[in-house]
């Protein structure tokens, strides 16, 4: 188990590693810019509030940290938590003007923060990539406060019949256009394929209100090709 671990630990390591230089580029291209009209709709649902505390796990280059920021007039504290080095330095680097926003590095498992440290907990496409889902929703309850909120936007699975099937011929061409703009298919192909093994909707909110969380709900996106799940410290 611990040697899966440290190899998915690994493969996601280098995957980012491999990518980070054009990753919101390939992120715009993959998606055709829907991509930013989902994450105005997750920031929008979770609803910051001025001076409030919001630790944004797999910041990637720091998406959701800056629309919090600018939602809450520049007045929220924000920390950024990213396990590749190279995404983080890319982020701090484009984040450097908000004195607001902090990076660390850390897997979502275990995280430096002490108990009932935040009100509000976000992962944006970074949950199916962690090594234990379990663990890390765990953490996300425990560094919260009570009355704290739990959001994540996560690919998730298509309810249109027909989207789905222009959807999966479609993510069989992402490995080759990974190919032509970053120079690699591999972090591609794991992309695809990550989605394609990932929870359902309601699998997922499952686990999240196994693991504590309350009042947990979803809503889908572009017909389910994501989904923005919310849940509660009670």
């Amino acid at each position: 188990m611990k040697s899966t671990i440290q190899d998915k630990n690994k493969l996601v390591n280098s995957v980012f590693s491999e990518v980070h230089q054009k990753y919101d580029l390939m992120n715009d291209i993959m998606s055709f810019g829907i991509h930013r009209v989902w994450k105005e709709k997750f920031i929008d649902w979770m609803n910051p509030q001025p001076y409030s505390e919001l630790v944004d796990v797999a910041s990637g280059t720091g998406d959701i940290a800056k629309l919090f920021s600018e939602k809450s007039q520049n007045t929220a504290k924000i920390t950024c938590v990213e396990p590749n080095l190279q995404m983080l330095n890319l982020g701090k680097s484009k984040l450097k003007n908000f004195e607001n926003i902090k990076w660390v590095n850390s897997h979502a498992e275990k995280m430096p923060f002490e108990d009932n440290s935040f009100d509000y907990y976000s992962i944006s496409f970074g949950i199916r990539n962690v090594t234990n889902i379990n663990l890390t929703l765990k953490e996300a309850l425990r560094i919260l406060k009570p009355g704290g909120r739990f959001l994540c936007l996560e690919f998730s699975k298509v309810d249109n019949e027909l989207l789905n099937f222009f959807y999966k011929q479609y993510s069989r061409t992402i490995p080759y256009i990974g190919k032509l703009i970053v120079g690699s298919e591999k972090p591609y192909r794991y992309l695809t394929e990550s989605i394609e093994k990932f929870y359902d909707q309601d699998q997922l909110a499952a686990l999240i209100s196994e693991n504590g969380f309350s009042n947990v709900e979803y809503r889908n996106v572009s017909s389910g090709l994501s989904a923005i799940h919310s849940g509660w410290k009670i």
